[in-house]
């Protein structure tokens, strides 16, 4: 038998599903786009059945093009994305649609909280912001305008939790996921009781399911899982962790001196402290499963999405040309601003398809006649990396990077070197891109291996499963283009959001938590 791991990773956009051998090296991925709803504005949701069979779709396809045996995966994991929200009845059926993290229907429940004091309230006992796609408010928006959806469910779950639930009937989740649901107390790794009971959630605390150990096994893959799947009945299932731990695992984080830089659907940058993280108030903190540290994160809606609907929206016949070619739009749209690089530049682009401070929407500033799309689309990566810049700047304070010693980088931009050296040169921060392409698959293959025994504990899974790919060094003239240019982005950028204050309507809530909210 060789021994393989397979991890699913189920994003804002994609599903994938990767196979790795026991020292972490990605043998085969597929990708499946999730088919995202909006059925009221500011509502964000997915079939969850229907993510559940892309992930079916996945593993089949990559366990068929590799000609990999169901006997030799040693188990397997799903990873999802953080907060959210999932409904089941106790049958195990869909209640209704599953709720993304960039919903933000629980904006005005947010400020009613803030209004009467509760919203610090509930901050502090979770050790963490409160915001619109949290899964807290989202639950509390629910028993307060949908009730009959929680009289219909028996669990309510987190996205990683769902497909577990599917591949081997298990309900519970991880300390990873619990916290950044906000509904534990992280500190002390249990769910917050009199934070939900403030919340007026008293009557969900019993659908909330246990937490588990993210290396645990929690189950082995049933019969009705297998026959979906082509996966072996009772292959072990590990219970995992959210796709911003997942991520900063694969990508080799375990010091202080370290920045995890997530770039997906989300801008999410984090860094480990020994304890929870107070002043500033991270969006997101949970414990980290290596050496009883806590991973603080600021996150927002501002990142590699964003070039995704310009690639949907702007350029599907440039795509449906890439796709002929055998290449990717990212490929082509990288190439594009390579060829600009080096070219004077005056555009902005401000990362806001999903709402930016104030409610601001996405914007390109300074086109002009002689613009062309390799400069649009440069301004578009700059954009995404200064919203990413603001974000890291709330998260380490006065002291900026002084004893940060490199950033890693994963998420999309990793896989463009010219994007991985515009963050390298405007973090101005030597910059590291571990191996493989799929980091949040393969940090649940990771808790996987040390599930089963291949690997002690996931401080020695990153040491023998992870390694430097791909390093950058800052650019000195590019630092301070760079420089000036970040400058201009966050000066227009607080202009720009001042004067959306008063065209914002309630029902464009913006979903952005950034260092501006």
């Amino acid at each position: 038998m060789v021994a393989r791991l397979l991890g699913i990773d189920s994003g804002g956009t994609m599903t994938k599903v990767a196979l790795f051998d026991d020292v972490g090296n990605e043998i085969a991925c597929e990708h499946s786009p999730n088919r995202i709803q909006f059925p009221h504005a500011g509502w964000t949701e997915r079939d969850p059945d229907g993510m559940w069979h892309a992930a079916c779709e996945g593993i089949r396809a990559v366990l068929d093009k590799t000609g990999t045996s169901p006997g030799d995966i040693a188990a397997v994991t799903a990873v999802g994305y953080g907060a959210g929200l999932y409904f089941v009845d106790a049958d195990g059926a869909v209640v209704r649609p599953g709720i993304g993290s960039t919903d933000t229907r629980s904006a005005e429940t947010i400020n009613t909280w803030d209004r009467t004091g509760l919203k610090s309230d509930l901050e502090a006992a979770i050790q963490q912001a409160v915001w619109a796609g949290q899964s807290l408010p989202i639950l509390a928006w629910f028993a307060q305008h949908q009730p009959d959806v929680l009289k219909r469910t028996r669990h309510v779950l987190l996205c990683k939790d769902f497909l577990r639930l599917r591949l081997c009937g298990d309900i519970s989740t991880d300390p990873t996921d619990a916290g950044c649901a906000g509904f534990a107390d992280v500190a002390k790794g249990r769910y917050a009781t009199d934070a939900l009971i403030a919340a007026g959630l008293r009557d969900c605390i019993d659908k909330l399911p246990d937490i588990g150990a993210s290396t645990e096994i929690a189950g082995h893959v049933t019969a009705e899982a297998a026959a979906q799947t082509g996966l072996l009945e009772g292959t072990p299932v590990c219970r995992g962790v959210y796709d911003v731990v997942a991520c900063s695992l694969a990508s080799g984080l375990t010091r202080a001196d370290e920045l995890s830089v997530v770039a997906g659907t989300f801008s999410i940058n984090s860094r480990l402290y020994a304890t929870p993280s107070l002043d500033p108030l991270p969006t997101l903190q949970v414990a980290y499963p290596t050496e009883g540290k806590y991973l603080a994160t600021m996150a927002a809606a501002t990142s590699a999405s964003n070039l995704e609907w310009v690639c949907n929206t702007l350029l599907a016949a440039e795509a449906d040309i890439a796709r002929r070619n055998g290449r990717s739009i990212y490929e082509v749209c990288s190439d594009l601003v390579e060829s600009a690089i080096d070219r004077d530049c005056g555009i902005l682009f401000f990362p806001y398809v999903f709402g930016g401070p104030s409610g601001a929407p996405a914007g390109l500033l300074g086109v002009q006649a002689g613009s062309r799309l390799p400069d649009v689309l440069r301004a578009v990566f700059e954009g995404i990396v200064f919203a990413h810049c603001q974000d890291i700047g709330y998260l380490l304070g006065a002291s900026g990077t002084r004893g940060i010693r490199r950033a890693l980088l994963s998420g999309g931009p990793s896989r463009s070197p010219v994007w991985s050296q515009i963050f390298c040169d405007a973090l101005n921060l030597p910059l590291a891109v571990a191996n493989g392409s799929e980091f949040g698959a393969k940090g649940g293959a990771m808790c996987a291996a040390v599930a089963v025994g291949m690997q002690p504990d996931l401080t020695h899974a990153i040491a023998g499963m992870t390694r430097i790919s791909r390093t950058h060094t800052p650019d000195p003239d590019r630092v301070e283009v760079l420089k000036a240019r970040y400058r201009r982005f966050s000066e227009v950028g607080e202009r720009l959001s001042a004067a959306w204050v008063p065209h914002t309507a309630p029902d464009c809530a913006s979903s952005y938590v950034g260092a501006s909210a």
